[in-house]
């Protein structure tokens, strides 16, 4: 009975503690029909969210009142703003946009930009869109 669970603790801390490897260039959505924006969730903890996310035209103006989050290109190309500063990004770019600080990016390539997006801690939907038509 000890060693039955003792197996059961194990695979349940297996399962728990379980890594995961994404082939980022594979990887695609899961719907073809999306006309901008579509997120893939890849895994999320108390600690931060990830995600996947394609980019066909542009994210408009926003900021994360509770959290930090980090963009890694993963292939195409666009121009982002953060805060006051505009900059290409391409694939093998990071950026590290700051809690607080208004970032947007606009696709300029033909296929979607896509993206890594690590955010931190555990993103709680705290996105506060910015109107700068103003």
């Amino acid at each position: 009975m000890q060693r039955l669970s003792l197996i059961i603790i194990s695979t349940f801390c297996f399962v728990l503690a379980q890594a995961q490897l994404i082939n980022t260039s594979e990887s695609i959505p899961d719907s073809a029909s999306y006309s901008n924006i579509y997120v893939k969730p890849i895994h999320t903890d108390s600690l931060q969210s990830t995600f996947m996310i394609w980019v066909k035209k542009e994210v408009k103006p926003h900021f994360h009142k509770y959290h930090t989050e980090y963009i890694q290109v993963i292939s195409g190309t666009g121009i982002m703003t953060l805060d006051d500063t505009t900059f290409v990004i391409k694939q093998g770019d990071a950026v590290i946009i700051p809690m607080g600080a208004i970032h947007s990016v606009i696709t300029t390539s033909e296929k979607p930009l896509k993206v890594i997006s690590v955010q931190a801690p555990k993103f709680d939907g705290d996105r506060v869109w910015i109107n700068l038509d103003k």
